[in-house]
């Protein structure tokens, strides 16, 4: 069945209109004194779990919001698909965001009926009147109680993973195995550092020695990455984990969504392109094929038009760079990877692989 409806698309179409970049946070207070781009926190982190501070997992109690748009939703939208776990958590869209913040859609909850309110900001200051920043897809809310259980992306599909595991559908793979997690966390904090929020360090920069640090990182992890995959199908060997599901999302934006906003700093002929890492463009095939992508993703991914025959448009992060047809490009994505006969070692020499992968904490 579709995710992908009528309703969706006419939500998007009603998305608010949005504001300049250069009054965006992310280019006002979220930055160093040199120019680059820092991230905010979190604001709410609490865990699912059977703790006495953590939320206890307990199917359709709670909602997951967000944007498919978002590589950080998308990385729970995913990881609950393969975990057979997408109606134990319900999805609400979110639709847009302005200087209110992110919008919650009008079909498929009733949050408004129930709080008498769309803004996502207002269920953060009913949660918490002392917030301040800005709400993030994706944010996990109690639809018992209208509060924020997280909006830590961080490690919340290391919870769905988890704590969730009762609720898991037989034959669920184990994506955080339990003799990896030293190295997938490592790893994991790595493709979060360099390439996950590295294309944002690039584009989001307010100095360009910083946007070029940023970009030479971010390039450099790709080759890193390029060669991993050459001789292993995941990148942990045979093993899909974690790590692979927070690659694949940027991996999958980067053409239409990310590369045109950096090639618009420094030029087409310098920004890489992902099939410049041809073992890295076949991986992403690979993941593409298995499930990693539903309609609903492919149309926020500028692939797929939407029941009216329209394709999805308005990326702030999109500069005027000529791109492929989406039939075009989805043709590509539909390429045979040919990597199946792969294994590999879950050995490697960088961060979750080898060398020194203990967590280093040394404070007492």
């Amino acid at each position: 069945m579709s995710t992908l409806t009528a309703e969706l698309e006419a939500d998007i179409r009603t998305r608010p209109a949005g504001v300049a970049r250069s009054s965006f946070p992310e280019t006002t207070s979220e930055q160093t004194p040199d120019g680059a781009f820092r991230r905010q926190r979190n604001w709410f982190t609490r865990r699912f779990g059977d703790g006495p501070d953590q939320a206890r997992p307990e199917p359709g109690r709670y909602l997951l919001l967000g944007n498919p748009g978002c590589g950080w939703n998308r990385r729970q939208l995913i990881t609950l698909r393969l975990l057979g776990l997408a109606e134990a958590v319900p999805f609400v869209l979110l639709t847009g965001r302005d200087d209110r913040g992110w919008r919650i859609a009008a079909h498929g909850n009733d949050l408004a009926e129930r709080w008498g309110t769309t803004l996502l900001n207002d269920f953060y200051r009913r949660t918490d009147p002392g917030f301040r920043g800005r709400g993030t897809s994706p944010t996990v809310l109690d639809s018992a109680t209208g509060l924020v259980v997280t909006n830590n992306y961080h490690p919340l599909s290391l919870d769905w993973e988890t704590a969730w595991k009762p609720f898991q559908a037989a034959g669920a793979p184990d994506l955080y195995p339990e003799d990896l997690r030293p190295e997938i966390d490592l790893l994991n904090q790595q493709i979060f550092d360099d390439v996950n929020n590295g294309t944002y360090k690039v584009i989001f920069a307010t100095d360009r020695g910083a946007a070029q640090a940023a970009k030479m990182v971010f390039e450099a992890r790709l080759a890193d990455y390029d060669f991993r995959l050459a001789s292993r199908r995941y990148l942990f060997g045979d093993r899909l984990t974690d790590a692979d599901i927070r690659l694949f999302v940027s991996l999958s934006s980067y053409e239409r969504g990310y590369r045109p906003g950096i090639a618009a700093i420094f030029g087409e002929e310098a920004t890489k392109r992902l099939t410049d890492f041809p073992h890295l463009w076949a991986y992403a095939r690979d993941l593409f094929a298995q499930g990693f992508v539903d309609d609903r993703e492919l149309y926020f991914l500028g692939l797929l038009p939407g029941p009216s025959g329209e394709y999805i448009g308005g990326s702030l992060l999109v500069g005027d760079t000529p791109l492929p047809t989406p039939a075009e490009s989805l043709a590509a994505w539909q390429e045979p990877a040919g990597r199946e006969a792969l294994t590999g070692s879950a050995l490697y020499s960088g961060p979750g692989g080898g060398g020194s992968y203990e967590l280093w904490r040394f404070a007492r």
